[in-house]
């Protein structure tokens, strides 16, 4: 296994401690090819490997020791599975004939990921090895009259075909892979050579799909007078500005992307749920949302943020949808999806060069009503008291240029969409499964490998449900954190429901009273408060400048408040709606 992931180039390795697992942790950690990090917790060391892999776009392998330890990576190896992150899974078992008879430490680990898994290899144990205790308790692994030499080279070629199937999806489909390894003991002895050379592999190569003949699709797009672009989470770098360009000076042409999108253009718009909130309040609701239905539907990268952008494509579907993502396209607006397997680089240096500008008011209208929205966002924010909404604000305008920023889920990542961030940084968020259970792991791993600093904005619950993200020895003195505290799960405030009950604030706000001081004190990192708007003024001078040690800002916001502000931002801004035009 370990001369296997050397000769495919995969170096870096996120190991949590055990015993079970000593033979693979002795083999990374003494070959200077790897670069090896240690991580207690396996739920957050799943995370941190994503993280990693985010940054680096390519594998990085957690592993673990036997038993419940592999069932903590299942949140990352989730997310992994929806976001495309090529995250390498090992884990060291006890041997078959050890399973299910009451033996510590054990569990049926083949298969454990079931469908959300690119590929599960369940390696055969090595025959030669503790050949007395195997020929005892392992008789039925064992075939009578045949050689034991020829059954291990049996075992070794199984292995072998199996790690290749594995290393096949892992590099060329991008999913998580998961190799599972039993090992009888003893586990700590070593040779002074390996038994076995791994003969020469090569790297398993992604083969983009060939687009064809693009004429019919051109057609329908140069006679379409409403086109919609929506990118979800995407890396830099993936569309070139070129491409961008051609597309938004197509008047034509709508694009709408969001804070993950990590793009930017100014005939762009950014913040999808102020167009779509107001038109959701407005008298003419039906003759808008027709207005914006779009003929054809583009779309690039992963999933989405904006809930109310998904239920308008649902409600408005548009005659066609077309997807540009390597290996997946979701059917996300129940329109037909046509996908076409490449990047977006790819889609749009082979289909923009036909595209022709269409006259149309398409683009120029509702570039109109994002517009009147800032100005309406501004003078909205000039006159609400400290809370949430307020905050983002000020923290968003705070961030320095060339900083990457990690946002947690819920509310955090929400916020983020109502105001115009990234054009100066890169943005990124676990939107696979939107979950809260890693977002510091995964700014902590990602950390790692980006040039410049961290900037990690999260929400109480995320922070403190991943506090072992902090459990680590690898947090870099340019790391920042910003914790909006506004004591519990404030977005379910925004929900229909009985927010002043026991119940509501015990199970759906979950009310605490809780602060990341001690939190800080524990881990090393510097820590500042705000809760108020000169404090936060205050905290934030001099926040990101260079320090020797990882920073915090908590931000106290009202809990009472927010969800009123928020829900009225929306109101505010439909005050001055398209339907005024």
């Amino acid at each position: 296994m370990v001369q296997y992931c050397k000769e495919l180039g995969i170096s870096q390795i996120v190991i949590s401690p055990g015993s079970r697992n000593a033979p693979l942790i002795i083999g990374f950690t003494e070959d200077p090819f790897f670069t090896c990090y240690s991580i207690v917790d396996e739920r957050s060391a799943a995370f941190f490997a994503i993280g990693m892999a985010q940054q680096l776009r390519q594998p990085v392998i957690v592993l673990c020791t036997s038993g419940s330890a592999l069932l903590n990576y299942y949140p990352a190896v989730a997310e992994a599975f929806y976001s495309d992150h090529p995250l390498l899974v090992i884990s060291a078992d006890r041997p078959p004939y050890k399973i299910d008879i009451g033996d510590g430490q054990t569990i049926r680990q083949d298969d454990v990921f079931d469908r959300h898994i690119g590929y599960s290899a369940n390696l055969k144990l090595d025959l030669t090895h503790a050949e007395d205790t195997v020929s005892r308790y392992g008789r039925k692994l064992l075939r009578e009259g045949v050689p034991l030499e020829e059954q291990q080279k049996e075992v070794e070629s199984f292995n072998r075909e199996e790690i290749g199937r594995a290393m096949e999806v892992l590099f060329t489909k991008s999913l998580p892979v998961h190799i599972n390894i039993p090992f009888e003991e003893p586990l700590y002895n070593t040779v002074s050579a390996p038994g076995l050379v791994q003969r020469k592999i090569s790297k398993p190569k992604r083969s983009e799909e060939a687009l064809g003949d693009l004429s019919a699709y051109l057609d329908q797009w140069n006679r379409a007078q409403r086109k919609m672009v929506l990118v979800g989470v995407m890396a830099e770098g993936q569309l070139d500005s070129e491409w961008l360009e051609e597309l938004a000076c197509d008047p034509s042409v709508l694009i709408f992307t969001e804070t993950t999108s990590n793009l930017n253009h100014p005939r762009m718009i950014p913040s999808i749920d102020s167009i779509i909130a107001p038109i959701e309040k407005s008298d003419h609701k039906a003759e808008e949302f027709s207005d914006l239905q779009p003929e054809i539907l583009l779309t690039f990268g992963g999933l989405v943020v904006s809930k109310k952008i998904k239920a308008f494509l649902r409600t408005h579907q548009p005659k066609e949808h077309w997807h540009v993502h390597e290996t997946k396209a979701y059917d996300t607006y129940f329109a037909q999806v046509r996908h076409f397997r490449c990047t977006p680089n790819a889609f749009s240096s082979s289909f923009l060069p036909g595209v022709k500008k269409v006259m149309s008011d398409y683009q120029g209208r509702w570039l109109e009503v994002r517009d009147r929205f800032v100005s309406k966002r501004a003078e909205y924010l000039n006159q609400i008291p400290f809370s949430d909404m307020w905050a983002f604000d000020k923290i968003l305008e705070s961030l320095p240029k060339g900083v990457m920023v990690q946002l947690a889920n819920s509310s955090t990542v929400r916020y983020a969409q109502l105001f115009d961030m990234g054009k100066h940084q890169a943005v990124y968020c676990n939107r696979g499964t939107s979950g809260i259970d890693g977002s510091t792991s995964t700014a902590v791993g990602a950390a790692v490998h980006f040039p410049e600093p961290t900037v990690l904005i999260t929400g109480d619950l995320s922070f403190f449900y991943d506090i072992n993200g902090l459990w680590n020895q690898y947090l870099r003195p340019d790391l920042r954190i910003i914790l909006i505290n506004n004591r519990g799960g404030g977005i379910f405030r925004i929900l229909p429901g009985k927010e002043d009950t026991a119940n509501f604030k015990t199970f759906f706000e979950t009310s605490h009273e809780l602060s990341a001081k001690a939190a800080c004190e524990l881990h090393g990192l510097h820590y500042r408060s705000a809760a108020t708007k000169e404090e936060l003024r205050t905290a934030l001078k001099g926040f990101f400048d260079p320090t020797d040690r990882p920073q915090l800002l908590e931000v106290k916001t009202p809990s009472d408040l927010n969800d009123r502000i928020l829900l009225s931002y929306f109101d505010f801004l439909s005050s001055s709606g398209k339907s005024q035009t």
